[in-house]
């Protein structure tokens, strides 16, 4: 199945908070924003240039959003992206909202994933 994949112009960052943290003032919402709040931690998802130095953050992520929505009893829309990826030897991080998905790869194998989601017959738009 062929998907059309958009890449959004924001690097971002993804950080790690302790358990029972509220949200910190630094984070504001942007072109994608995500929480999750766990027994174990606090993940955020944000801007790259909003995350504080001293904040444990994976810094230089590029995002790519796959155009949906995707009906939930739809099957395998994932793996169509991360399978390439995986075989390209390309690492990820992956936020699911109720319309779609959001695949994260770092700026330094963004080449590298481009190519192998065109050769797997996907169509991106990029904005650089």
């Amino acid at each position: 199945m062929a998907l059309n994949l958009h890449l959004l112009e924001e690097r971002s960052a993804v950080c790690r908070l302790p358990a029972g943290s509220s949200l910190p003032a630094w984070f504001i919402p942007g072109a994608l924003a995500h929480v999750s709040w766990t027994h174990e931690e606090v993940s955020i998802v944000c801007q790259e240039d909003q995350a504080p130095e001293d904040a444990q953050c994976e810094r230089g992520w590029r995002t790519l959003m796959l155009r949906g929505p995707f009906a939930f009893d739809q099957t395998g829309i994932l793996t169509q992206v991360l399978d390439p990826l995986a075989q390209a030897g390309v690492g990820i991080f992956a936020v699911s909202t109720f319309d779609t998905d959001y695949v994260m790869v770092k700026q330094h194998q963004l080449p590298e994933a481009l190519q192998a989601l065109r050769a797997a017959g996907h169509t991106l738009h990029e904005h650089r």
